[in-house]
């Protein structure tokens, strides 16, 4: 097969990753009034880890749970957790294109941490360009500095933390190889998750009339026969669009598929419009369409300076 026929087949695979991460979010918003935040992310990642284990074992990959950067795995694998834990959470009270259009403020925040952490060295353009992809956060915000509700934050603070996590993926991935740190987020998130459960899976902490405070500290296990699918559908559809993602990158140029990650924020749009009847306004197009402007001129700027800093593998 020629690089052209693997690239077409690249971002063949991309897209529908990323179709498939829109159906994930879309699931949550569908059950988070009948499950708690940390139930679901247990029963997702214990789905996803149970399919992810099976695949290795069938294609006889061998399982290293060994790590060479202890600390730095435990580190990652917090900021993951708590990560997309905002990003759950945002789902409950905002649509689906604007909280994955406020998630790709990530790669200003990982471009911003290589200059501070692993010394890439950055121009005016790509500064000017973080600047207005910041801009274009701010309109996707549209803030009124009156009453701002800081819960809309949520979606940027995992876009943080997701990019800190990133940066020392780029130094743990010079000796732990992709599944063992897979495995380590999925362990960490299970692990994690239980230390909630003993602390608010009783529901002792849920005085809350508001929907997302109640995902949040809602009993474990109230209405499982409802939640259960739900769950089992996350860590399945996760899954596959890491198989799906993951075979991009590996198939395919990378420089070719990163550009066509941001086709999440169009499925999202799409997936929001017919399941939920999200339509977004003008000012929400036009700050995604400056989010995407000026992360794709950075990828363009670091593809042309050879240092492709800020466009990785996701790892969702």
């Amino acid at each position: 097969m020629t690089q052209a026929q693997n690239n077409s087949k690249g971002i063949l695979f991309i897209l529908i990753g990323m179709a498939l991460f829109s159906i994930q979010d879309a699931l949550i918003k569908f059950v988070y009034e009948e499950v708690a935040l940390y139930e679901l992310y247990f029963g997702r990642t214990l789905t996803a880890l149970i399919l992810l284990t099976c695949y290795l074992k069938f294609s006889k990959k061998k399982i290293i749970l060994k790590t060479h950067y202890l600390f730095l795995t435990v580190f990652r694998v917090i900021l993951f957790f708590f990560g997309f834990s905002f990003f759950y959470i945002s789902l409950t009270y905002m649509s689906l294109a604007m909280a994955n259009a406020l998630f790709f403020s990530s790669p200003f925040f990982v471009s911003i941490l290589a200059v501070l952490f692993l010394k890439e060295k950055i121009g005016i353009r790509r500064w000017s360009a973080i600047a207005i992809g910041f801009i274009g956060v701010f309109i996707v915000l549209d803030p009124n500095f009156d009453d701002f509700n800081y819960m809309k934050l949520a979606p940027v603070a995992c876009a943080l933390c997701y990019a800190i996590s990133m940066t020392i993926t780029k130094i743990t991935s010079e000796k732990d190889n992709v599944y063992t740190q897979m495995i380590h987020l999925y362990f960490g998130a299970i692990t994690i998750s239980i230390l909630f459960f003993i602390f608010t899976g009783k529901g002792q902490l849920n005085t809350f009339s508001d929907p997302t405070f109640q995902f949040i500290f809602r009993e474990w296990g109230t209405n499982l026969s409802f939640a259960l699918p739900f769950i089992i559908a996350m860590g399945t559809v996760a899954s596959f669009s890491f198989y799906f993602v993951f075979n991009a990158y590996h198939i395919a140029s990378p420089s070719v598929v990163s550009l066509y990650e941001y086709s999440l924020i169009i499925w999202s749009i799409i997936t929001g419009y017919i399941l939920f009847d999200n339509i977004p306004t003008l000012k929400t197009f036009v700050g995604v369409v400056t989010i995407i402007g000026a992360g794709l001129y950075i990828y363009l700027r670091e593809k042309t300076k050879d240092q492709l800093i800020a466009t990785d593998t996701p790892n969702r």
